[in-house]
C-alpha cells in the first residue's frame, strides 16, 4: 500500500505548485536532519540547513521555515517533511522497523539527502540495503535535473573539503524511475553550508556548495 506523504499542494512564491503536509501553510514548510541510533553524530553541521534555508528563500523566493527539524528514522512524523537531510562521520544502524519507516516514506514521495561527512560511507551503504534490498546505488549521470536546476553543474557534484584525494560523487536510489534518495559522496556539501567561521572556507566554495544544495531543495519540491 503507498503511503501519500503529500496530501496538499502549497505555491511558493515563485509560482511552483508543491505537495506538503497539511499542517504546514505556505510561510512555514519545513525540513529536517535525521536522528539516527549506532552512535554516529547524527547531529553534526548544526548551521548547514538554516543557512541553506536562509539562501533558498533569498534566491530561489521559497517559503521554508528557517528553522530546522530533527525527525527520528521510525517516527511517524517522517511523513510530515517533503525532505530529510541525513549527516554524520560514524555508525548507523536501523532496526527493520526504521528501515521498513523509512521505505514507505521514500516510496510514498519522500525525499532523503545522505551527505557524507567524512566516515558515513562505510556504513550509511549497509543500512540503506535494509530499506531497499533490491536497489543499488548508482552515479548518477552529469545530465540528470538535480545538476540542472537554477545552478548548472555540468560537472556534477563540487567538491568541497578535501580529505582523500577521491573525486566528489553523487549517487542515488532509484525506485519506479523516480530518485528517491540522493547520496552526496566526498564532497562534504552540509561543511560548505556552515557559517564560513567554522571551516574557514573560501566564499567561493561555499557558494558553490550552497548552489548544489539549493539545486537538491528544487529538485526534490518539482520533481514528485
Amino acid at each position: 500500500m503507498r503511503i501519500h506523504l503529500l496530501l496538499y499542494t502549497v505555491t511558493f512564491l515563485f509560482g511552483i505548485s508543491l505537495l506538503a503536509i497539511p499542517t504546514q501553510t505556505m510561510a512555514q514548510l519545513k525540513i529536517a536532519k535525521l536522528k539516527y541510533n549506532g552512535g554516529g553524530d547524527w547531529y553534526a553541521n548544526k548551521t548547514a540547513l538554516p543557512n541553506l534555508i536562509e539562501f533558498c528563500n533569498k534566491e530561489l523566493g521559497m517559503n521554508l521555515s528557517p528553522d530546522e527539524d530533527n525527525v527520528e528514522v521510525g517516527s511517524p512524523d517522517l511523513y510530515s517533511y517533503p525532505y530529510v537531510y541525513m549527516t554524520g562521520h560514524g555508525n548507523v544502524v536501523f532496526s527493520q522497523e526504521e528501515a521498513l519507516n523509512l521505505r514507505n516514506y521514500l516510496i510514498g514521495g519522500g525525499f532523503l539527502h545522505v551527505d557524507d561527512n567524512y566516515g558515513l560511507d562505510q556504513f550509511v551503504r549497509i543500512e540503506l540495503k535494509k530499506v531497499f534490498p533490491e536497489l543499488e546505488l548508482i552515479e548518477i549521470p552529469f545530465d540528470h535535473p538535480i545538476y540542472h536546476q537554477k545552478f548548472k553543474f555540468i560537472n556534477g557534484l563540487p567538491k568541497i573539503h578535501e580529505h582523500d584525494g577521491k573525486q566528489a560523487q553523487g549517487f542515488g536510489l532509484f525506485y519506479e524511475g523516480r530518485l528517491v534518495l540522493f547520496y552526496s559522496y566526498e564532497s562534504d556539501l552540509g561543511n560548505g553550508w556552515e557559517d564560513r567561521r567554522i571551516h574557514n572556507d573560501p566564499e567561493s566554495k561555499r557558494q558553490e556548495a550552497l548552489k548544489m544544495g539549493a539545486n537538491i531543495l528544487s529538485f526534490c519540491f518539482t520533481s514528485s
